[in-house]
């Protein structure tokens, strides 16, 4: 199955199509079959150019009033539509080279302009899209290059952070770490690859937290989730639950141990061996390039 049939409703599909949305007189005049689906397409998903004038101006004035009132809201809104697209940029519901319309982003959210226009600034500066003058948002790729500088970095950074979340742990600490792998396995049997992402990702989110520096869990986190979407770009055909579930129990046992040094070893050597699969897609790996379908599960016997 093909990737490119979960596109989302917000993007535009050519650059053609992008200037002609913005453009009222592009809209059909002359009644026909393909005029009359698209739409019928537009008003299912809200982007209807006679109703979205109306809708967003009321949402608008909406919002804004509401957010005069409620500055807190605000800014927890901002938040939300971060939350919300960054997600749907990794798990590819919005396709890199996607070109994307702010006001279509702010429909499918159902939120008002201010907020998503302030998320998507801050994932500008983060690297994960780039606003084009004319043209909308567009998702940036990740190369394979780019995804092993992530994990150069991490490589660094994390096996520090695991010393240090084994020298901060608490019994509480410990019992949740074991929760999410036994929860992760266990919801895991038919290697789907959402479930292992979200396992792997409350994982190291929770290591990251254990250390005691906000700063280096963030930092650390920010560089986690750009590696997450090289399980759905290129990784998902290397996918081994069984290897990463027993690497991450290698590094809880150190943790429960309050060996410092044993976790840092042990978060060092899951790294690397996330690593050497990048490595292997780089260099050729079976099937590199082949079409995916977001929610199908990997091969059972990966690379």
């Amino acid at each position: 199955m093909n990737a490119s049939a979960d596109r989302s409703p917000a993007s535009t599909e050519t650059d053609e199509s992008s200037a002609a949305s913005d453009d009222p007189s592009s809209s059909c005049s002359t009644p026909s079959a393909g005029c009359d689906k698209r739409s019928i397409i537009n008003r299912l998903h809200g982007l209807d150019p006679m109703s979205k004038s109306k809708s967003s101006a009321k949402r608008t004035s909406k919002v804004a009033k509401q957010q005069k009132e409620h500055p807190d809201r605000s800014a927890s809104l901002t938040q939300q539509a971060y939350e919300a697209i960054k997600e749907k940029v990794i798990t590819l519901y919005f396709l890199p080279g996607q070109y994307l319309n702010e006001a279509a982003i702010c429909d499918l959210l159902q939120l008002g302009r201010t907020p998503v226009h302030q998320a998507l600034q801050r994932l500008q500066l983060e690297g994960l899209i780039d606003v084009v003058p004319r043209k909308g948002v567009i998702i940036q790729p990740d190369s394979i290059g780019q995804i092993i500088e992530f994990l150069d970095a991490r490589l660094v950074i994390e096996p520090e952070i695991a010393r240090m979340a084994a020298t901060h742990a608490t019994a509480k600490d410990i019992d949740e770490l074991q929760t999410i792998l036994d929860g992760g396995m266990a919801r895991n049997a038919g290697g789907e690859i959402n479930t292992f992402v979200e396992c792997d990702h409350a994982f190291h989110k929770k290591i990251s937290k254990m250390s005691r520096s906000r700063v280096l869990g963030d930092f650390t986190l920010s560089l986690h989730e750009r590696c997450t979407r090289a399980w759905y770009l290129h990784l998902w055909q290397t996918l081994d639950t069984a290897a990463s579930d027993k690497q991450h129990r290698a590094i809880l046992k150190a943790i429960r141990s309050r060996d410092g040094d044993a976790a840092g070893r042990a978060m060092r050597a899951h790294l690397d061996s996330l690593r050497e699969r990048v490595l292997k897609v780089q260099h050729g790996a079976p099937r590199a390039g082949a079409p995916m379908h977001l929610r199908a599960a990997p091969p059972k016997e990966p690379a």
